[in-house]
């Protein structure tokens, strides 16, 4: 690729061994530079408005703020800007909500360095980029289950913040500290989102939000370790 100055790259993950094994793998390529990280919404959103970064690396679940709730922020604040969405999970499903939201790109954590690096020089560049096998069965299920809607896609964006906080095991006062808002407003997020979804329980959220890649599963951390390690070069290194 050839280009005129190094592509400028915001990393946001709430991990840190995530965060800085994509700061290793990207620190080897020439035409890439890495000009800050944040580890969770709010950080992220604010780092990418004073920094200007050309493309930000983006995790879906974060802490305060998601990654959606931060790509539909920057495409009104700072449309220049090309989000490039990262995840643990396939979120096959999830790709239709990723688009609305404003992203450019979606690529797994479980991606090479090499679909990495592919990944973000055509967002720069102003194509957009998924994973083909995300890509095709998102096409898969559009076709299978065409004229249904995707129950996620009701909720609001504040109601998906709560799901995925309930999901990680927080209770509503610390999700209504955290949050910034009261107890009982918490309380009415849940009860409508139980009430959207048809569903009847903590545990029914729960795996639902698993099921849609919002929160990881308990070995969720090693899979990541595992990951970073390759990113790193500790197992595939890009050349």
């Amino acid at each position: 690729m050839s280009v005129k100055h190094k592509i400028r790259i915001l990393v946001a993950d709430d991990h840190p061994v995530v965060r800085k094994g994509l700061q290793s793998c990207l620190a080897r390529q020439d035409s890439l530079k890495v000009v800050g990280e944040a580890s969770d919404g709010d950080e992220a959103l604010e780092k990418a408005l004073a920094l200007t970064p050309d493309v930000v690396l983006l995790d879906i679940s974060m802490p305060r703020r998601d990654g959606l709730a931060v790509a539909a922020d920057l495409r009104k604040e700072a449309p220049h800007i090309k989000v490039l969405i990262l995840s643990m999970h396939g979120n096959k499903e999830y790709l239709f909500r990723i688009i609305q939201a404003g992203a450019h790109g979606y690529v797994s954590k479980g991606a090479s360095p090499e679909e990495l690096l592919r990944a973000i020089e055509s967002v720069h560049s102003g194509e957009t980029f998924f994973s083909p096998e995300i890509a095709q069965a998102a096409l898969n299920q559009l076709v299978n289950h065409r004229g249904t809607e995707e129950p996620f896609a009701q909720l609001t964006s504040r109601e998906r913040e709560v799901l995925i906080l309930i999901a990680q095991g927080q209770s509503n006062k610390e999700i209504a500290n955290q949050l910034d808002i009261g107890v009982r407003t918490i309380e009415t997020h849940r009860e409508r989102t139980m009430r959207r979804l048809d569903i009847h329980s903590v545990a029914g959220l729960t795996k639902f939000a698993i099921a849609n890649g919002l929160v990881a599963l308990e070995d969720g951390v090693h899979g990541e370790f595992q990951i970073t390690r390759r990113w790193a070069g500790l197992n595939s290194p890009l050349q």
